[in-house]
């Protein structure tokens, strides 16, 4: 028994081979990297003298 034509695309859509991941990788590396950096600035900069005690400090809330 055939299937309808609905399962050989879905609703019209056709599968492309676009490629995706392949010339986006440098971007995908570099926005992890950036997100990595910036988070291990930001805890260096709360740990300084001049923002211990500040009240924003999210450690001093935690107890550390």
């Amino acid at each position: 028994m055939a299937q309808p034509a609905i399962f050989g695309s879905f609703l019209g859509w056709k599968k492309y081979p676009t490629p995706i991941v392949k010339p986006l990788w440098p971007f995908m590396v570099g926005a992890a990297i950036t997100y990595y950096a910036i988070g291990k600035a930001a805890d260096v900069m709360m740990d300084t003298d001049e923002f211990k005690n500040d009240p924003r400090n999210p450690k001093l809330a935690k107890g550390h």
